[in-house]
């Protein structure tokens, strides 16, 4: 018999799982599928594995600089294995966690493959043998994505890593191509060049991190080449050939071709979502480039049929996920939700030095017809950062030359990605250049820096 539910949720990641309990908070009687692990990629392969391997590599190169500190520390060696067992340790504790969750908020959790068997309903292959039917008023397809893979650039996990790969490596490559210059392709090239590795990365567009204001872009890549970090833009990988323990890549760019050999290739190149085999043609749902096609509530063609996450294309980040997880819940429920607004969803990447934005750069804000003033402030002007031995980096800041709006803000540096959340607070209310001057910054801290390209701005910048 079929089990009847008022929410089913096709996916356990940061995006399905909080759906799920904003749903139970609700009231609604939900069931979540999941056939893996609770916390989806994003906890258990992608975000906080990552950073805890990137916390790691970071410990190390202090530990390394301490005597600039006045700190004798001898015989300081980085220990790959326990590393990675380090950040299994903390991807682990959080699924359980989630999995505490489920049961504090009273949520059927279901281990299996789910399909779609028409609207309303929800085939499951157990993975402990045996099927099952959900059967409820509304699923959220929350279903996430994987690596995308390149024609004759296929991950093998020993020569050839996909991000999952790289994060149980079993030893640190002598020389590594990193092909993608994202978050995740930037992240990985950061951690392996602390620990040794000769890095190249490859980047087909003409800049690294593409998605990020330019001048971010290119303060970023001085800064790998500095770390001896080699950069390629505007270069492509045209044939990747694997040896006995190694890579021939045929690389293409503005200086011709040229062949490089490298002990491991790591595939950073975008995602694809998870439409297949979850029962799409059974209903009327489009997809397009790879992605479910949704209003901003993640309603899809078919009523009762909700997507949500990366799934449901970009950006693609975790806590845009969630968010739209609750958005769309509130939305079955029948209350005002919420959705993120894309362009005011803060975007980081914790690579070193880290990166943080929200809104447009400074060439899209002129791009989009603003008349815009843009202030900038160094962190090497900066009391705290100076402290703390790291003043590499800067904040800049975008605004509407006529209205004062915040259009948006950019920072590089450290933990910058923890204070970008004070410029997306500022454009959530709405803030003009007015209310964020007159706001106090504490002293001394990174943070005044903030402050400061505000004022640079509107050409009262204090320290600079």
């Amino acid at each position: 018999m079929a089990q009847r539910f008022d929410l089913v949720v096709l996916g356990g990641g940061p995006g399905g799982y909080v759906a799920a309990i904003r749903a139970a908070q609700l009231g609604m009687k939900t069931a979540l599928v999941e056939r893996e692990h609770l916390g989806g990629i994003c906890l258990n392969w992608g975000c906080i594995p990552t950073k805890a391997l990137l916390r790691s590599a970071e410990l190390y190169e202090q530990m390394r600089r301490a005597r600039d500190f006045g700190v004798v520390v001898e015989g300081v060696r980085a220990d790959l294995a326990a590393m990675v067992a380090r950040s299994r340790r903390v991807a682990a504790r959080l699924a359980r966690g989630v999995g505490h969750l489920m049961k504090k908020n009273g949520i059927t959790v279901v281990t299996g493959h789910g399909r779609l068997a028409g609207a309303g309903a929800v085939r499951v292959t157990l993975a402990d043998g045996g099927e099952t039917v959900l059967e409820a008023g509304h699923v959220i397809l929350a279903t996430g994505a994987r690596a995308r893979a390149l024609p004759g650039l296929e991950a093998d996990g020993r020569l050839v890593w996909t991000y999952r790969h790289a994060l149980v490596a079993e030893a640190v490559p002598e020389s590594l191509l990193v092909v993608g210059s994202g978050a995740i392709g930037m992240e990985f090239a950061s951690f392996f060049a602390d620990l040794g590795s000769r890095v190249t990365v490859v980047e087909v567009l003409e800049r690294v991190l593409p998605a990020e204001d330019e001048e971010v872009s290119d303060f970023v890549r001085r800064a790998f080449e500095r770390r001896g970090i080699r950069i390629h833009t505007a270069t492509t990988v045209r044939t990747l050939t694997r040896g006995e323990d190694g890579v021939e890549a045929v690389l293409e760019g503005p200086e011709g071709e040229r062949r490089e050999r490298f002990a491991r290739a790591i595939l950073a190149v975008g995602i694809v979502g998870n439409v297949e085999d979850i029962g799409l043609e059974t209903v009327s749902v489009r997809v397009e480039k790879g992605h479910i096609v949704t209003d901003p509530f993640g309603r899809t063609d078919t009523e009762g049929v909700w997507a949500i996450g990366d799934v449901a294309g970009p950006p693609w980040l975790a806590h845009k996920a969630s968010h739209e997880g609750i958005a769309c819940v509130e939305a079955i429920a029948g209350r005002e939700p919420h959705p993120p607004d894309p362009r005011r969803i803060p975007a980081c990447t914790y690579c070193r030095p880290q990166v943080a934005s929200v809104g447009l750069g400074e060439a899209a804000a002129r791009a989009a017809g603003h008349e815009v003033r843009v202030g900038r402030f160094p962190l090497s002007a900066n009391g705290k950062a100076l402290a703390l031995g790291d003043t590499e980096g800067f904040v800049k800041t975008v605004f509407d030359a006529r209205t004062g709006e915040l259009l948006g803000a950019h920072m590089v540096g450290p933990e910058v990605t923890e204070m970008i959340q004070g410029f997306a607070v500022a454009q959530r209310l709405e803030s003009t250049e007015v209310e964020l001057m007159e706001t106090v910054f504490p002293h001394p801290t990174v943070s005044e820096a903030m402050h400061e390209a505000v004022l640079d701005a509107f050409d009262r910048v204090i320290h600079f």
